[in-house]
């Protein structure tokens, strides 16, 4: 048994009992959100967490954002004294995104409540939610900067805040860590939209209440002690099962010691050795051959490398429990310094959160054989205006931000999927119908990137070609990408799949120079550039931008018989459904 004096019945009970709060607090956010980001993309993660910091269960929201959440529970519950802000008291909520206090990247914003018992002034809880803010100043609108060198070029940077203090909620001091203190820095500005961020934060505000809420009515129906107590076993479960994983993989692949390396689009190395303990089930996942810190912003916290791996190890794990701490009770993590993986406090870190997180995820996967590279890319488009001008005044703008789904790879006995969000996000698109009205562009083309899926016995998913015009001048566009170099790999004998290739498509104009003689046909034909993986630009009206996402790799050597596949469901006109979802479907019915 993985934790003794546990009921398994109980066990269950309460393992989808604390996900509850989570998924609770998670609508709460989204229901009382306002910005696109956070309220139709989803882009945001709820929790709950125990006194210590460590995670105890949270809704299935993003993984990137997940496992390094407790990082910044952890470090405010540690060091807030020491910040000379005293300690937690009833009423308080804290924001934090710098990388050094536990945060992704500056625009994810971390909002952490502390739940009191109800008798005592004794912390037994924490709730916390993180979202995604569209604009928090920088050098770009969007603050996601594709060339950003430092940390400063980023947004705002907020360490340790209190935002609500015994409830009193400090406006002042929210816009002047928005506003003012990112304007500081040479060709920066503050938020372009601070109203939407301030909005946003309330939201956050709330759904952490929410949770203390349903925490309390969980506490008032078995008794502190009956919810803490199995808030450790459901952590010993996690962690019995992971050792249960090692020791398995140990036995399959006849060996102790894995490798794995793969590569940013700028060569930079990602090298895993691990070395698994089978008696003991635990292993040590040492990144040692990693390359060092890089002058961009693809540098990646080290917090967040712990959500690649938790991530990686809970989708390994065949047993139905909640992502949690005791996925990294056996793992020793060894990360050298001043590698990409551990930068220094004022690198620049805005691509880590979402592109080397998922070679790091790769390399994971890859290092146990268990699947073929997806995309390894979030495709991280931004677009907007404002901010502030050769007089130092602030413009008020926008900013808009997305990520774009491309192809999964293939497995053992499954193929990969296309059009998907893969490992590390997990939002969803903007709707089209929002994306037009609330927005300058014209969507022109959002569909399949038909054969950029790796060949193989189980086929790697397709990639998308997402096709943006825009309807005003003087625009500001920025992408920022991977897999525009190396290709995602397949495994066990698949083809690699199709590379991603940013364009654009931009008109000619006299201002700019490129102006020719119409054809005899009276028409000008724009030229069309290729953006590279990591580029900004001004667009002018009716310039576009194509994304074209890479696909996933393929997994067995390709072979003229046909892989199985899964049958659709027999329905008048509905389409032929394929992908690893419907193959699952199809395995359970016994097809």
């Amino acid at each position: 048994m993985p934790s003794s004096g546990a009921d398994p019945i109980l066990l269950s009970l309460f393992a989808n009992r604390f996900m509850a709060v989570a998924e609770s607090m998670g609508r709460s956010l989204q229901q009382t959100s306002i910005s696109t980001n956070i309220k139709e993309r989803l882009d945001f993660s709820c929790a709950i967490f125990a006194a210590d910091g460590s995670l105890i269960a949270n809704a299935p929201h993003l993984p990137v954002h997940l496992g390094s959440m407790s990082f910044a529970v952890q470090y405010q519950a540690e060091h807030l004294h020491e910040l000379g802000q005293g300690s937690f008291k009833r009423g308080d909520v804290v924001l934090a995104n710098h990388p050094a206090a536990g945060g992704s990247h500056l625009p994810d914003i971390t909002c952490i409540t502390p739940v009191f018992a109800p008798d005592r002034d004794e912390i037994v809880f924490f709730t916390a939610s993180r979202g995604h803010h569209a604009d928090i100043g920088g050098i770009l609108p969007g603050s996601m900067p594709p060339t950003s060198k430092t940390l400063f070029q980023e947004g705002a940077q907020i360490r340790s805040f209190k935002i609500v203090s015994e409830g009193v909620y400090d406006q002042k001091g929210l816009m002047h860590l928005l506003l003012t203190e990112p304007a500081k820095y040479p060709g920066c500005s503050g938020t372009r939209c601070f109203r939407d961020v301030e909005s946003d934060l309330k939201a956050q505000i709330a759904a952490n209440h929410k949770g203390i809420q349903l925490l309390n009515d969980l506490v008032d129906e078995w008794g502190l002690e009956t919810v803490q107590s199995y808030m450790m076993h459901i952590r010993d479960n996690a962690e019995f099962s992971v050792r249960n994983l090692l020791r398995r993989v140990a036995n399959t692949q006849k060996s102790t010691d894995l490798h794995a390396i793969d590569y940013m689009d700028d060569g930079s190395p990602i090298e895993l050795h691990i070395t698994i303990n089978p008696s003991s089930g635990s292993a040590i996942f040492d990144f040692e051959g990693t390359g060092p810190e890089v002058n961009a912003n693809h540098n990646c916290p080290k917090s967040v490398v712990y959500s690649a791996i938790i991530y990686a190890l809970r989708c390994m794990v065949s047993e139905d429990i909640p992502l949690n701490q005791g996925c990294l009770a056996p793992i020793d993590v060894r990360i050298p310094e001043g590698s990409m993986l551990s930068p220094s406090d004022t690198a620049a870190v805005v691509g880590g959160n979402v592109l080397t997180s998922q070679r790091i995820t790769d390399v994971v996967f890859r290092a146990f054989e268990a699947v073929a590279a997806s995309q390894g890319d979030c495709n991280n488009l931004t677009f907007g205006t404002g901010g502030n001008d050769e007089t130092g005044r602030l413009i008020e703008g926008f900013g808009y931000y997305e990520t774009i789904a491309g192809g999964s790879g293939a497995g053992p006995s499954w193929h990969g999927t296309s059009g998907v969000h893969t490992h590390m996000t997990n939002t969803r698109i903007t709707d089209p119908e929002i994306f037009e009205r609330r927005y300058p562009v014209y969507l022109r083309q959002f569909g399949i990137r038909e054969g950029s899926g790796g060949a193989g016995h189980f086929r790697g998913g397709n990639g998308v070609i997402r096709d943006i015009e825009f309807l005003e001048p003087s625009i500001q566009v920025s992408i920022l990408s991977e897999r525009r170099v190396y290709q995602p790999y397949g495994l066990c004998g698949g083809e690699p799949a199709a590379s991603g290739l940013n364009l654009w498509i931009k008109q000619r104009r006299e201002e700019d120079g490129d102006l020719v003689k119409p054809n005899d046909e009276g028409f000008v034909s724009p030229r069309v550039i290729n953006l590279g993986g990591k580029s900004t630009a001004i667009f002018g009206l009716h310039d576009r931008i194509i994304v074209h996402t890479p696909g996933g790799g393929g997994y067995g050597t390709p072979s003229n018989e046909s892989p199985p596949t899964a049958s659709a469901p027999s329905r008048p006109n509905r389409l032929h459904q394929r992908g690893s979802v419907a193959d699952w479907q199809a395995r359970q019915l016994g097809a």
